[in-house]
């Protein structure tokens, strides 16, 4: 009887320290991926992006790679809020659309080629962002039309 109170108040006393350590993780907050500029915009006006490709990268590429992230409630909780903004930071050092107009020309045609690459093995979006956010899967049509845009302005020499 002894024995079963014993695990009864280390269970309870693990419990409160759990409790706790993720009580005290919802005041640390990572920082938002805003800006007064809509995501995505500079890119669309410096490359002339119609406005199918932009809905297409509006639901399944901004959030990660653009200057302003649409969050979901869920982000609001730790550690998924820490998750998606670490995502956002690997995927805005790959790739940003609101940088693209600043590259050169070389590297713009890079980052031209490595969409078309991702898009084309499948690799864009991440498996882990379209769990969370099904719209934002490419299907056929999607994808071809993203590779043709990005194709049409590589600088082929």
């Amino acid at each position: 009887m002894k024995k079963n109170r014993k695990r009864t108040k280390a269970y309870k006393v693990i419990l409160t320290v759990l409790l706790s350590v993720f009580v005290l993780m919802q005041f640390i907050t990572p920082q938002r991926n805003l800006s007064p500029v809509p995501a995505g915009q500079v890119f669309v006006d410096s490359f002339k992006v119609d406005a199918k490709v932009n809905a297409i990268l509006s639901v399944s590429c901004y959030d990660c790679h653009s200057n302003n992230t649409q969050y979901p409630w869920y982000t609001n909780v730790q550690p998924l809020g820490w998750f998606m903004a670490d995502h956002i930071t690997e995927g805005k050092e790959k790739l940003n659309f609101d940088d693209l107009p600043n590259y050169s020309p070389r590297r713009i045609n890079s980052k031209f080629a490595q969409i078309v690459e991702q898009i084309e093995k499948g690799k864009m979006p991440l498996r882990s962002y379209i769990w969370m956010h099904g719209g934002a899967q490419l299907n056929k049509e999607e994808q071809q039309l993203l590779i043709n845009y990005f194709d049409r302005h590589l600088n082929k020499k």
